[in-house]
Parts: structure tokens; sequence; C-alpha cells
């Protein structure tokens, strides 16, 4: 269900799974091996998820697989631990992971979006949650990341009233960092990281892991860490090469 392209230090992960690309848990087993090996490659700078089905980022959980969980039945090989090891493994790969979303993203397909470092949206796209309305909660991270994002009043009212974001009203509230129209968006979108994929790879990768790692830290910890990935970026061969003195 995930097609890797890549364009050029890009690699872009499709998600296309007809008639809406709903998000089960063999799907996200295989994004998540999808992830291991494009992380594992040094020539890829950003890792880009988006999805291949017009109209749909990822439309929302498997429903199939949320009964399995309402009635106790099998899920089938892979469980609910899915959502859990492959939103992490976004946070522990290498390279920063853009959500493209360019279509509806509600319930999982949000909180696949907000497991990403950076977030970017087209014109037409719109996020939601709906698990409350349901008589569940988002359970895979909902309701812990989109308060650090925008804070507590403004998760709530997310969260508790499942209200529609407009790619416009995201961008407001700073759920996504742009919007770009949906004719050739995966072109913008590409613009848009160029800069990234331009970067050092390993001075990227110190970066990311400072700005991820330290967010679940305080700030003297924080900063320590900070520090200590400061000292061995300057003192990596990579850095020391691009110095002269390589």
């Amino acid at each position: 269900m995930w097609q890797v392209q890549r364009h050029d230090a890009v690699a872009v992960l499709s998600y296309r799974r007809e008639p809406e690309n709903v998000l089960g848990f063999a799907d996200l087993a295989e994004l998540d091996q999808r992830l291991i090996e494009v992380g594992e490659d040094a020539a890829v700078r950003v890792i880009v998820l988006t999805g291949g089905l017009p109209g749909y980022f990822v439309a929302h959980a498997d429903l199939a697989d949320v009964d399995s969980l309402v009635f106790g039945t099998d899920p089938g090989p892979f469980g609910p631990d899915a959502w859990t090891n492959t939103l992490q493994r976004i946070a522990d790969v290498p390279q920063p992971v853009v959500a493209a979303v360019n279509g509806q993203a509600w319930g999982g397909g949000f909180e696949l979006a907000l497991a990403c470092l950076m977030r970017v949206a087209s014109e037409s796209a719109h996020l939601r949650f709906v698990e409350v309305e349901h008589g569940a909660i988002p359970g895979a991270g909902g309701t812990q990341r989109l308060p650090r994002l925008v804070g507590p009043a403004t998760a709530a009212r997310l969260v508790l009233g499942g209200e529609l974001v407009t790619a416009q009203v995201a961008l407001r509230l700073g759920i996504v960092d742009a919007v770009f129209p949906d004719d050739d968006f995966l072109a913008q979108v590409l613009a848009w990281v160029a800069p990234l994929a331009r970067a050092p790879g390993h001075s990227l990768a110190a970066a990311k892991r400072a700005l991820v790692d330290g967010a679940a830290l305080a700030l003297s910890d924080g900063l320590a860490l900070e520090q200590r990935l400061f000292r061995e970026v300057l003192q990596s061969p990579q850095t020391r090469a691009m110095h002269g003195h390589g």
C-alpha cells in the first residue's frame, strides 16, 4: 500500500488503499518497514508521507481493526502496537519526516500527521478528531501531541468537540507550516523541503534528535542534550572535512 519514490535526496512515501485510504494495523506495519529501509539510506535527507489517492491523506483508522479492540476479536497478525511502533519510528529515523496532507486526515490520519516533525497541507485538506462522538478517544498520540502543538484549550476543543479543521485554520493554529494549491501539490512540497534536503545529513539528523528528544525533557536536561549533540557533530569526520581538516 506504500509506494516509495525518490526525488533526489527526498523519499516520498505515498499511501494508496482504495476506496478511502483507511489505515489498518497491517498497513502501519508496512509503513514501519518502509521507514526502516529509507531511514538506513544515507543518501536520503528528508522523508515525505502523503496520500496516493485523490481526496485522501489517510481518511481514518480501519474500523475493522477498531472493532477487533471493541469486541476482543482476533486483529490478525498485527495488533494495535503497530500504531505505537510506527509512529515512534517516525521520530526515531535520522531524517526529518514531513506529512504532506493532501485531503482528508481524520482520526488516525490526523494522528499520523501529528507524529511527523513538520506538516504542510493542500488547500482542500481537512483534519478532524471524530473518536469522542463515536464512544472512543484518540489512541495514537492525538491527546498528547496536539496540546503540545496548539496549547491545551485549543486541543481540548478539537478533541472533545470534533471541530473540522480546514487547511487555512490549521495554518493559523500552527498545526501545519504551509498551505499549497491542490494543483501540483507534490511539486510544491518538494520545493518547500529542498533547503532541508540540501543540508548535510549528519548535522540534519543531530538537529532533529535535539528537537525531538529535547521536547520530552525539562529545559536543563534539553540544554545538556543539545550541548552533547553539538560537540559530537562538530567533532564528526564529516564536519571536520567540511572545515578542511578531514
